[in-house]
């Protein structure tokens, strides 16, 4: 029972406070979820691939349950990449529910010898549900017997439904990439939210993959490589900046990656992958850093992702080189 009121607090404030309710779910592994983080991927590595990620964050109190999943490949016959992608996420034993469903296309353009462009569209559609049934207020409260009085708050709509936009692009050569992204371009309108509108989510990110030997893999990335890489996200007024720092040594990879929220620090986080071939696993656990501290039991993400063999008929497949777990 405790653990259920608080995660009915973690919903309350999202309803109740816009800095919160502006936040779309996020990943630690995001570059495990390319086509969620940014449309410009899609089709990026040029063969059919499958990914998934699951985000189970604060465990303890039944919180947020996250899944992404995606499926991307290129066509040179549109001289570009098609993605689709799902998302459901799960606040509160679904006392708060997101489900989303979006299609994208990125243009492939090679610069030059060194440099490849990307640009990336996206359209799809966002259903937010809200199970006034499962909420609790206060003056529901008999100081004896607990929730047991009749509530005079007026239930709202339940589920919103609209179409929602994206645009991103992504710069890349063998030895790093940058990229932006842009969603909820119309800022649709979402009466769950204070303010009436779905703020827009501005992201920036950038990695880079440094040899530290000169053996290569089948895929054509380094045996042996250290991968920086950054995350900025800005939506309303939250704001998040992500670090990740990674070893990868044969089909092993291991880091560290820390999350700030500008306002506070926000998490630690441990990863470790492992990439057998054309299959990538990945998993990491989010110490929290925040006034919550640890005691939510921080947050566990699995991500799962299978790249298919294709063989190229024209010219040699540039791909991105990005931690592939």
């Amino acid at each position: 029972m405790r653990a259920r009121i608080i995660a009915l607090l973690f919903i309350v404030m999202g309803l109740g406070a816009s800095e919160l309710k502006a936040q779309d779910p996020h990943f630690t592994q995001f570059y495990a979820n390319p086509i969620y983080l940014n449309p410009a991927f899609a089709g990026a590595r040029k063969c059919p691939q499958i990914s998934t990620v699951y985000r189970n964050q604060y465990p303890q109190f039944a919180a947020f349950r996250t899944i992404s999943a995606a499926y991307d490949q290129f066509f040179e016959g549109i001289n570009g990449g098609l993605a689709f992608q799902v998302l459901d996420d799960n606040a509160g034993d679904g006392t708060l529910r997101i489900t989303e469903f979006n299609v994208a296309y990125a243009y492939h353009l090679t610069l030059n010898r060194n440099y490849s462009l990307q640009v990336g569209f996206q359209a799809g559609a966002r259903q937010r549900r809200l199970d006034w049934s499962s909420l609790q207020f206060g003056d529901q409260i008999d100081n004896l017997y607990g929730f047991v009085r009749p509530t005079a708050e007026v239930p709202g709509e339940e589920s919103v439904f609209h179409a929602d936009f994206a645009s991103g692009f992504l710069l890349f050569s063998e030895a790093f990439y940058i990229g932006g992204a842009f969603h909820h371009m119309t800022r649709p309108n979402d009466f769950h939210l204070q303010e009436g509108r779905l703020p827009m989510k501005i992201t920036f990110h950038g990695g880079a993959q440094i040899p530290l030997a000169k053996r290569r893999t089948k895929a054509g990335g380094s045996q042996t490589s250290l991968n920086p890489s950054v995350l900025y996200q800005r939506q309303g007024e939250f704001q998040q900046l992500n670090t990740i720092l990674s070893f990868t040594k044969g089909m092993i990879t291991g880091g560290l990656s820390y999350r700030y929220a500008f306002e506070n620090a926000d998490a630690l986080t441990l990863l470790v992958g492992f990439t057998p071939d054309r299959l990538s696993i990945g998993y990491s656990y989010d110490f929290t850093l925040s006034n919550l501290s640890n005691r939510g039991g921080g947050a566990h993400e699995v991500s799962l992702a299978y790249q298919f063999d294709c063989s190229p008929k024209k010219r040699k497949f540039k791909t991105i080189n990005c931690p592939r777990f």
